[in-house]
């Protein structure tokens, strides 16, 4: 795997990707937080719970208003393991699913471990972000994923009959290597979704969805990113289910004014699929980045996990100011997640300067260690 070489960043191209690296970790992360407490309703429950509108607000969960859960968490992971893939590459090795790998199990550290080991040096800054060491809800799929050191692969993938959206849900972030071929990034996401959710709906969801995340952050319209999408899943085996639900998402957007009874047809039985469906439609559909996230969570699926997808896709569209300052001042690690943001960005646009064969910032390598 490579990276296609870029012209060099100026200053306005800098400010403009931060933004959208921003908002793609936030939206992800506030999609999720709004989305979590609903997660096992049926829509007539969400409904006596919250009105005929549903949910519009934050509400508690894990103890607190904008909670998190793991979807967010390895979501952050991928970014680490992204930024800890470029570091590794002045080494000569050149294999970013197993950087990823090795990020997504500093996770599953976090979910049985009472906090950072410092005596784990390798583990860089985020894995001693004590804030992380809380068990949120994660999926049995990503708990066995990772449950050992093997990892999975296209050829022996982890939970082969795995179709959730939670491998999706986590894949934000390959979307913003933007100076990637897209054909390129849709296979990192498929590889890395096989480590976890190995069925092939699963995977290419997870592909197409890293895919649409791209074409956004690199300025082109939902609808051509969608496009873009299918063109690269039409080849690969597997893709019907997920080429479907995106045009039945895209179909859906031309029917009239987004109802809930349209989410719930579109989102089907839960699976990835289905969840990116709804991913999709709500960012084609929503007014402002608030009304998207409202309709993406207000359903009898996996509520989560259509938040965070819907809430990736509308911060690499929109940027970080577009996302409601009201979820953002209650989201739980949002001090974390700027800062991960900002270094992910820096790295992408100025790695030369921070670490090379010529000489290295030890601060950096500090916080990203080669190992």
């Amino acid at each position: 795997m490579g990276a296609t070489a870029g012209a060099p960043w100026g200053r306005t191209e800098q400010q403009d990707f931060r933004s959208r690296v921003r908002g793609t970790l936030l939206g992800v992360a506030v999609g999720d937080a709004l989305g979590a407490p609903l997660d096992g309703f049926s829509l007539e429950e969400i409904r006596t719970a919250y009105g005929h509108e549903g949910l519009s607000d934050l509400a508690d969960e894990h103890g607190r208003r904008g909670a998190i859960t793991h979807l967010t968490q390895l979501s952050l992971f991928t970014v680490d393991g992204l930024i800890r893939a470029q570091v590794r590459r002045d080494t000569g090795a050149w294999h970013p699913p197993t950087d990823l790998h090795r990020a997504y199990l500093r996770w599953a550290a976090t979910q049985r471990d009472w906090g950072p080991d410092e005596r784990r040096e390798d583990d860089g800054w985020l894995a001693r972000e004590e804030w992380l060491y809380d068990r949120r809800s994660p999926a049995r799929a990503c708990l066995t994923g990772f449950g050992d050191e093997t990892m999975g692969t296209l050829d022996a993938p982890k939970n082969p009959g795995e179709q959730g959206p939670e491998a999706a849900a986590r894949s934000a972030a390959f979307g913003l290597l933007v100076g990637w071929d897209p054909q390129l990034v849709l296979q990192l996401a498929v590889e890395c979704a096989a480590q976890t959710h190995g069925h092939p709906t699963a995977c290419l969801a997870a592909g197409a969805y890293a895919v649409i995340v791209h074409a956004l952050a690199r300025g082109e319209s939902p609808d051509a990113a969608v496009q873009r999408a299918l063109a690269l899943l039409a080849p690969r085996p597997g893709q019907q289910p997920v080429a479907d639900a995106l045009q039945h998402a895209l179909g859906a957007v031309r029917q009239g004014m987004p109802t809930p009874a349209r989410i719930e047809e579109l989102v089907g039985g839960g699976g990835a699929d289905g969840t990116l469906a709804v991913a999709v439609y709500c960012a084609l559909v929503a007014e402002d980045a608030r009304h998207g996230l409202c309709l993406a969570v207000n359903h009898g699926g996996p509520s989560g996990a259509a938040g965070a997808l819907t809430g990736g896709l509308l911060g690499a569209l929109y940027g970080e100011t577009a996302l409601p300052p009201a979820w953002l001042a209650e989201l739980e690690g949002r001090p974390t997640m700027l800062v991960l943001a900002d270094d992910f960005a820096m790295e992408m646009t100025q790695g030369a300067a921070l670490h090379g064969p010529t000489g290295s910032s030890q601060g950096w390598l500090v916080r990203y260690p080669r190992a």
